[in-house]
C-alpha cells in the first residue's frame, strides 16, 4: 500500500502580505488529499521591513550573504512562520507529532536566474527547532545548479491536480496570478510546460499603494472606474520578454510601475489590470498547443477586472476561463499546498523541476532537510 505523508506547506509570496499555511496528505505523486488552509497576515510595519529587505538584497553576490539588517529580518520571518504553524495546529486540533514534514518556501528577496542566483530568506534549521517538525527548505537552488531558472516550482503539483479536472479539457493551463504570474500547461500526453508569464498583481499593488495609500485594489474597485490607456499598456506588452523565444523567470523588479505622470489613479489601475490579463495570453502563445481551459489561482482571481479581461481575451481564442474554486480547488491555498507536495517529493528523491518547467538540463529533485525531532 502506498504510504501517504502528512505535510504542511508554508508560502510567503511576492505580494508580501502574509503567510499561507495548508495541510496535505500525499504520496508525492498521484494521490492528493487536501486538508485545511489558513492565512496569517503581516501588519504594515513588518511588510515595510520585508520591502526594505529587497533593497538590502540587491548587493548580494553570494546567496549566503545577509547585508544590513537582513539577518535580523530573516530571523523574525522564521519565528513568524513558527508561530503560524503552532496557531494552525491549535486551530485544527492537531499536534506536531501529527505532521511528517513542513515545506518552507521562505521569502524571495532576490532572483537573478541569468546569474544562477536566487535568495529566499528563512532559516529552516531554526524553524525545525521551534516547531519540532522536520523541515524541507531551499527547494530552488539545486535546479539552478543544474542549469534551471529556479522557477516555477508549482507545476509538479498542478500536474497532480490536473488528473482531477472533470471532462476532457486538455490542454489545461493553470495560471497563478500572484505578484508575478506563472502558467502551467498539461498536455494530453501529460507533458508539463511551465514558465513565468509576466507581471500579475505587483504593478497594481505598487501603483495603488503609492497613489492611494492602500496595499491593493480590492476586487478591482479602483480599476472599475478607469479606462485602459493603450499607449501605457503597450509599454509593458511590447517588452522583449513576451517576444523572446527563450522563456525566463522574473524578479518583481523586471517590470516597474508607471510614473505618476503617466496616468491618474483609476486609469492606471485599469490599464495595469488589462496588462496582467493580456500578459498571460501573450505568454501562452509560446506553449506547444493552445489551452482549451484556463484555471486561475492566486490573489489575482479576486480582481474582477482582471478576470473579465482574461475571459474576453481567452474567448477570442476559443478557450474557457474558470476560477480555481469553480474547478473544485482552492485558489488561496494552492501555492502553500504545492510546497507541502514538493516537500514530500523532496524526501522521496522525486523530481521537483523538469526541462519543460524551469529549463533545467534534466529533471532534478531539490531541497534541504532540517530535522525537527
Amino acid at each position: 500500500m502506498t504510504k501517504l505523508l502528512t505535510a504542511i506547506g508554508l508560502m510567503s509570496g511576492t505580494s508580501m502580505d502574509g503567510i499561507d499555511v495548508a495541510l496535505l496528505r500525499t504520496d508525492g505523486e498521484a494521490i492528493v488529499e487536501r486538508g485545511p488552509f489558513q492565512g496569517f497576515g503581516y501588519e504594515k510595519a513588518f511588510r515595510d521591513r520585508l520591502k526594505s529587505a529587497l533593497d538590502m538584497a540587491k548587493s548580494i553576490r553570494d546567496r549566503q550573504e545577509r547585508p544590513g539588517d537582513l539577518a535580523d529580518i530573516e530571523r523574525e520571518l522564521t519565528l513568524r512562520h513558527a508561530h503560524a504553524v503552532k496557531a494552525f495546529l491549535q486551530a485544527h486540533g492537531l499536534s506536531a507529532t501529527d505532521i511528517d514534514l513542513l515545506g518552507f518556501h521562505g521569502q524571495t528577496v532576490l532572483h537573478r536566474p541569468d546569474e544562477a542566483l536566487t535568495v529566499q530568506i528563512g532559516d529552516g534549521v531554526l524553524l525545525a527547532r521551534e516547531t519540532g517538525i522536520d523541515v524541507v527548505y531551499d527547494m530552488r537552488a539545486n535546479d539552478m545548479r543544474h542549469g534551471g531558472q529556479g522557477a516555477p516550482l508549482v507545476p509538479a503539483y498542478h500536474a497532480a491536480l490536473a488528473r482531477n479536472v472533470p471532462g476532457d479539457r486538455s490542454p489545461v493551463c493553470f495560471v497563478n496570478i500572484g505578484g508575478i504570474s506563472n502558467l502551467t500547461s498539461i498536455g494530453r500526453d501529460g507533458v508539463i510546460v511551465a514558465y513565468d508569464s509576466g507581471p500579475g498583481n505587483t504593478l497594481i499593488d505598487q501603483w495603488v499603494e503609492t497613489h492611494a495609500g492602500i496595499p491593493f485594489d480590492q476586487g478591482g474597485m479602483i480599476a472599475s472606474e478607469g479606462r485602459v490607456l493603450p499607449a501605457l499598456a503597450g509599454l509593458y506588452l511590447d517588452s522583449p520578454f513576451f517576444h523572446a523565444t527563450h522563456r525566463r523567470s522574473l524578479d518583481r523588479n523586471d517590470f516597474l510601475p508607471p510614473a505618476g505622470s503617466d496616468a491618474e489613479l483609476s486609469d492606471g489601475a485599469r490599464t495595469l489590470a488589462y496588462v496582467a490579463a493580456a500578459a498571460i495570453l501573450k505568454s501562452a502563445g509560446h506553449l506547444p498547443a493552445a489551452p482549451v481551459l484556463y484555471i486561475i489561482c492566486g490573489g489575482g482571481r479576486l480582481n474582477r477586472i482582471i478576470m473579465a479581461d482574461l475571459r474576453d481575451l481567452a474567448a477570442r481564442q476559443g478557450a474557457d476561463v474558470l476560477s480555481a474554486e469553480d474547478a473544485g480547488f482552492d485558489g488561496d491555498a494552492m501555492e502553500a499546498e504545492a510546497w507541502a507536495y514538493l516537500a514530500v517529493r523532496s524526501v522521496k528523491g522525486l523530481p521537483l523541476t523538469f526541462a519543460g518547467t524551469t529549463g533545467v538540463r534534466e529533471a532534478v529533485t531539490g531541497g534541504v532537510m532540517a530535522p525537527g525531532r
